[in-house]
């Protein structure tokens, strides 16, 4: 391996990945380093562009493909993804990826990828400055879907239809974002409890000086099997490389929070709350 690198990756089977590509090429200079598999791979400083014409969430194990190509350690790996809701609201997200449980969109059954804390929350705070001045949520979603690999990696998504993806203002604000964060190195912890788009959780990483990991949320838990729970959070901490977490206690009863709070210390971890974080 001659060098590190963070590497990008866009699809082009999804219209919103191509068009944050195609930000990125607009906004920054970019060196062409070779071909992966018949596409031309871009270097701008760090940052390395590939793109894959296969659909990202099943490109399992394209770190390994890409070092073996073109002789570099993957550091870490964004993919440019679009995101699909049915309310078709405006959002701009970012998210680890990995299964809970079974595997319905690549990756494998209760398997994560590691995740990548510090890049993704830094990326959160500064796609919220980016988009301002859109109409767009920003926020978290929660571990879901794959591929499944290696190195740390993340999702950084338009969504919620068509209308978005399409949306030019919307992709060079996730462009400048890529193209500019700095990455702010604080306490990483993963998330327990929330929904799919843990509003908490993304709260808490706007305000405080900490870095989440991997998110665990409710509805990928069985409450009533805490073997299953211990397991879950034994791997997120893992492949979040931390031992601490952040339990969303109003999201849940209260003895189902104490009971995945004791899961974490039966652990060898440590919970923390707000009160815990200092301020930005």
């Amino acid at each position: 391996m001659v060098n590190r690198m963070r590497l990008i990756i866009c699809s082009r089977k999804d219209e919103a990945s191509i068009n944050i590509a195609d930000a990125m090429l607009s906004l920054a200079e970019w060196a062409e380093e070779g071909e992966f598999k018949g596409h031309p791979v871009l270097r701008h400083g760090d940052q390395w562009l590939i793109s894959i014409d296969e659909l990202h969430i099943y490109a399992e194990g394209i770190d390994r493909e890409v070092e073996d190509a073109l002789g570099l350690e993957v550091e870490e790996i964004v993919f440019l993804s679009r995101h699909r809701a049915a309310s078709g609201r405006p959002s701009l997200t970012v998210h680890p990826i990995g299964n809970w449980n079974k595997a319905e969109y690549g990756g494998r059954d209760g398997e994560l990828t590691p995740a990548a804390p510090h890049l993704m929350t830094s990326l959160l705070r500064r796609m919220r400055s980016e988009a301002e001045t859109l109409q767009y949520d920003v926020a978290f979603e929660v571990t879901h879907h794959g591929p499944l690999l290696s190195r740390p990696t993340l999702f950084i998504e338009i969504g919620s239809d068509e209308s978005c993806w399409s949306d030019r203002d919307a992709a060079a604000a996730l462009a400048r974002s890529l193209l500019d964060v700095e990455v702010a190195q604080h306490p990483v912890v993963i998330g327990i409890g929330g929904g799919h788009y843990a509003p908490r959780f993304s709260e808490v990483a706007l305000s405080r000086r900490v870095s989440f990991g991997h998110m665990l949320p409710a509805y990928a838990m069985d409450l009533t099997n805490a073997d299953s729970i211990r397991h879950s959070i034994a791997m997120a901490m893992k492949a979040s490389d931390t031992t601490t977490a952040y339990v969303h206690k109003k999201s849940m009863k209260r003895s189902e929070a104490s009971m995945v709070s004791s899961l974490v210390h039966e652990l060898g971890g440590v919970t923390v709350d707000s009160s815990d974080l200092e301020s930005l």
